[in-house]
């Protein structure tokens, strides 16, 4: 019966996304899905090599598996499954529950924020500092699950903590950079950056999603807000 209730649900949240933002018509949505495709292979194919590396790299740092895949929410609530490169020591879920057992946490709800957090190796904070940990996504952009513009791709029951607008934020699928990324990245209060996702959702165009872009660039090369 809970399986039937959570099907409908999915169900009116994917009708109440189609008319909440009817203005994302069929050009847009098919010239944004052509530039995903051909970007995301055409990435893929040139730097597929660095990919590798990366992953060579941080195999040999601790001789675990390099990729790291959790679930996350996409499009119109539909589950993911979320690809990069780890990051993170390999018994980080049990180092997680030590430091909340602590109350390390510095993040409300089911996300869980360290400044300083224990867990992430020496590689690690290269690969999150130069965001290079996010090139395997372009394999989730290829294969329909985001897109390389759209709002960060976030954790069951993490917008219900904090009381976030599903029928906005899942109107759009996720990206691999987007407009909060492009604003400050992880250096705004968690507050300041769904309402930078919420904008790129309700204002998603060919424009802006460009301005992303460019403005994706300058960030990454000066590695400002990376965390």
């Amino acid at each position: 019966m809970d399986n039937n209730i959570s099907s409908s649900n999915q169900m009116d949240r994917q009708n109440r996304n189609r008319e909440v933002h009817p203005k994302n018509g069929f050009i847009y949505r098919f010239i944004k899905r052509c530039f995903d495709i051909v970007a995301s292979l055409l990435f893929l194919l040139i730097f597929g090599w660095l990919i590798l590396l990366l992953m060579l790299i941080k195999f040999c740092e601790d001789g675990h598996n390099p990729i790291y895949t959790s679930k996350r929410v996409g499009k119109n609530g539909k589950i993911i499954k979320f690809h990069k490169i780890r990051t993170m020591k390999p018994n980080a879920e049990q180092l997680k529950a030590q430091l909340i057992a602590e109350g390390k946490n510095e993040a409300d709800g089911p996300v869980f924020k360290m400044k300083d957090d224990p867990r992430i190796t020496k590689v690690g904070k290269l690969l999150r500092k130069t965001s290079l940990d996010e090139l395997p996504q372009f394999i989730n952009v290829l294969k329909g699950d985001m897109s390389i513009i759209g709002p960060r791709p976030l954790i069951e029951g993490e917008l219900d903590a904090h009381k976030g607008n599903h029928e906005i934020y899942e109107s759009v699928r996720p990206g691999i950079s987007g407009w909060c990324a492009a604003n400050g990245r992880s250096g705004t209060s968690y507050e300041e950056r769904l309402a930078l996702e919420y904008y790129y959702c309700e204002h998603c165009s060919l424009w802006l999603d460009i301005k992303c872009i460019f403005k994706t660039i300058k960030v990454v090369l000066c590695r400002s807000g990376a965390k």
